[in-house]
């Protein structure tokens, strides 16, 4: 048996928090009316459904009729995306994204490029950051949309979408971001950044798995996805999921009420991790920005060393991280982000990406570190290609 469990891939989910839960309960078995009838228990169910709008409309400083609830992060980015470009096909076909997007704005796209829609992927530098003027350069009178995502998922990296936004508002184009990873973590105002549709998932920030909401701007005509009832305006069809809603609102108003000490605990512990690991273990590169990037974010490559075996390595001390995104990490091909920045495939094979939580610790950092050193030494001293690097060395 363990002696100890850490967690370490809050990137890929969070624990509901135990005060989200109990403000969830009652709407499972109490307040169980549908919040589309007209009698006393449903209408308990629709007050519930209009206070988890004001929440997130608070958070985002938009307006309550502007925030549409959905299945997750996934479906939001689709409805943002496909909604958006078929319902504008007389003014274009185009839309401009980046190469190191989520796979559900990756995926939305191919499916576009295949209805005959025409999309451009941006490059990202080094560290994951886009070039405003090569964004520029992209746009076309067909422009319809840009999606950019405000946080990357693997590495980490915040792009600077204040300037996206100016940007795509000052050339009339519409700006969507999958800011999924991003909320709780960044202080976000869809007025001031210019933002017309944002996409989130509540399970990201300490509220249930399968339930997210998707920001659009009053006056942007969008079409649905799903076919059915008319439930959120016309826009999301399918009996709303009352419970996993009033966790999202629960959510998103806490992590915000505790914002500051929040990300102050996360940067602090993704600090020291990085530090102690540049020091301990050689041959190591930090990808993503160094300081642009996500307060519990720490992602690294290990030459010499596959990154399925460290995962597995580090199950067996009970610590529970992860090689890429949660979507992907069953692939044996090396993260599309990573060779995006740049690393070779060797190279981003072998790579870990922590991502701390509320709970952690700094002892949790000193237990993550010790057990890395170890591990990835014992790796290496398997690797033929290690062995010749130290020969090299010892000449």
């Amino acid at each position: 048996m363990l002696n100890k469990e850490i967690y370490l891939d809050h990137a890929a989910t969070t624990a509901v928090d135990k005060r989200v839960l109990n403000e969830m309960l009652p709407y499972f078995s109490e307040n169980y009316g549908n919040a589309s009838s007209v009698y006393g228990i449903a209408r308990k169910s629709k007050q519930a459904l209009d206070e988890a709008r004001e929440r997130v409309a608070k958070v985002l400083n938009s307006k309550p009729e502007e925030i549409y609830f959905t299945a997750g992060g996934s479906e939001s980015d689709n409805l943002a995306i496909k909604g958006i470009m078929h319902a504008n096909k007389r003014k274009g076909n185009h839309l401009i994204t980046t190469k190191i997007e989520h796979p559900a704005v990756l995926n939305t796209c191919k499916k576009l490029e295949k209805e005959g829609y025409e999309v451009t992927y941006l490059n990202v530098d080094k560290d994951g950051l886009i070039s405003i003027q090569e964004l520029e350069n992209a746009i076309r009178p067909t422009t319809v949309l840009i999606s950019i995502m405000f946080a990357n998922n693997e590495i980490g990296t915040i792009q600077d979408i204040e300037e996206i936004g100016k940007l795509a508002r000052s050339k009339g184009v519409l700006f969507h971001t999958d800011a999924v990873q991003a909320i709780g973590n960044v202080r976000i105002d869809v007025e001031k950044m210019n933002i017309d549709a944002l996409s989130l998932s509540a399970h990201k920030f300490y509220g249930p798995k399968g339930v997210g909401a998707l920001y659009v701007r009053k006056g942007i005509i969008f079409h649905s996805v799903i076919d059915g009832g008319h439930q959120e305006k016309g826009k999301r069809a399918g009996t709303e999921n009352v419970a996993g809603i009033v966790g999202l609102g629960k959510a998103i108003e806490l992590i915000y009420d505790e914002f500051d000490s929040y990300n102050a605990h996360l940067i602090k512990l993704r600090d020291l991790y990085i530090k102690k690991v540049e020091e301990k273990i050689p041959y190591v590169k930090l990808n993503g920005h160094r300081t642009q990037r996500l307060p519990g974010n720490a992602n690294f490559s290990f030459e010499f060393i596959e990154g399925e075996s460290l995962l597995l390595m580090l199950d067996i001390k009970g610590i529970y991280a992860s090689s890429g995104s949660a979507c992907t990490s069953g692939s044996l091909d090396p993260s599309h982000v990573l060779l995006a920045i740049g690393l070779k495939h060797e190279i981003a094979h072998g790579s870990l990406r922590t991502t701390f939580g509320r709970d952690n610790t700094v002892q949790d950092v000193d237990y993550v570190v010790d057990n890395l050193v170890q591990i990835v030494d014992r790796l290496r001293q398997m690797s033929p290609l290690y062995e010749e690097v130290l020969k090299q060395n010892n000449k």
